[in-house]
C-alpha cells in the first residue's frame, strides 16, 4: 500500500520533470471588447504566419498533428487518407453552414459514410439518434472558432449545426481552421469571449464552449497517463491557406 508520504514524494517527482510553468497574472476586463476584437484582429492579419508556427509548434507538443493545405479542395484528400490510415468509414460533421464548406461530397467519393448534422435545433428523440450515431463514428469533423497558439489550443463554441458531441465522441477528431481562427494568448480568448457575449455575436448560441488542448487525457492514483478515455485519443488539425470562407 502506498503511504501518504510516498503518494506526496511521487507527486513531487513528476512535478520536477514538467515544463516550468507560465507566471498568472489577473487579466483586466476590456472596457470595450468589440473594438479590442477588432484591433487585434487587424494585428494578427500583419503577423499570421509566425503565430500559425507557434500554434503548431505547440498543438504538435500537446501530441495533436497539424496539416496545412493550400485550399479547402484538399481537405477531403488528408480526411480520406487519415480514415484508411484508421480502417474507419463512419463520420460525423457539423453542417455545412457551421463547418463553412460543403465537404460530404468530397467524402463520401471517398467512401466514407457521412452524418452531417442538421442546421437547425432537433427534437429530443432526435437529438437521441443522432448522438448514438456521433458516439458509434471514427470520426469527427468540425471546424474551429478560435486557435490558441500560446497552448495549441482549439476553442469549439456549440450550438445549432455544431454539436459539441462531434468532437468529444468518435475517437479521431479533425478540425479545419484558417488564420480567421487564430489568436496568440488566452488574453486575447478573453477578449472576444467578452466581445461575444457583451455585443451578443457569438459564433454560435450553445451553451458550451469548448477548449480543446491535444487528444483527451486522464491519469489514475499512480499518475498512469491514458488517452482518449474522456475524449478522442486523436486530434487533427487542417490549416487552409486560402480560407475557408473565401
Amino acid at each position: 500500500m502506498t503511504t501518504k508520504g510516498e503518494f506526496l514524494a511521487s507527486i513531487r517527482a513528476q512535478m520536477r520533470t514538467a515544463r516550468d510553468l507560465f507566471p498568472a497574472s489577473v487579466a483586466k476586463r476590456p472596457e470595450h471588447p468589440a473594438a479590442e476584437a477588432d484591433t487585434i484582429r487587424r494585428e494578427l492579419a500583419e503577423r499570421w504566419p509566425a503565430i500559425l508556427e507557434r500554434f503548431r509548434v505547440e498543438f504538435e507538443r500537446v501530441g495533436g498533428v497539424f496539416y496545412r493545405v493550400t485550399s479547402l479542395d484538399e481537405v477531403p484528400a488528408v480526411v480520406g487518407r487519415l480514415a484508411r490510415e484508421r480502417e474507419a468509414r463512419g463520420l460525423v460533421a457539423w453542417h455545412a453552414a457551421a463547418l463553412g464548406a460543403d465537404l460530404a461530397p468530397a467524402l463520401e467519393a471517398r467512401g466514407l459514410d457521412v452524418h452531417e448534422m442538421p442546421a437547425g435545433e432537433t427534437a429530443a428523440a432526435e437529438r437521441e439518434r443522432l448522438r448514438a450515431i456521433t458516439a458509434g463514428a471514427d470520426v469527427g469533423l468540425t471546424g474551429v472558432d478560435l486557435a490558441v497558439a500560446e497552448t495549441g489550443t482549439l476553442i469549439l463554441v456549440s450550438g445549432a449545426g455544431r454539436p459539441r458531441s462531434t468532437s468529444l465522441l468518435p475517437p479521431c477528431h479533425i478540425a479545419v481552421f484558417d488564420r480567421t481562427a487564430l489568436v496568440e494568448s488566452l488574453g486575447q480568448v478573453g477578449v472576444f469571449l467578452e466581445a461575444w457575449h457583451r455585443d451578443g455575436a457569438p459564433p454560435a448560441t450553445g451553451a458550451v464552449i469548448t477548449f480543446i488542448t491535444g487528444p483527451s487525457r486522464t491519469a489514475d492514483i499512480e499518475l498512469t497517463l491514458t488517452r482518449g478515455v474522456h475524449g478522442p485519443k486523436e486530434v487533427h488539425a487542417i490549416f487552409v491557406e486560402q480560407g475557408i470562407r473565401g
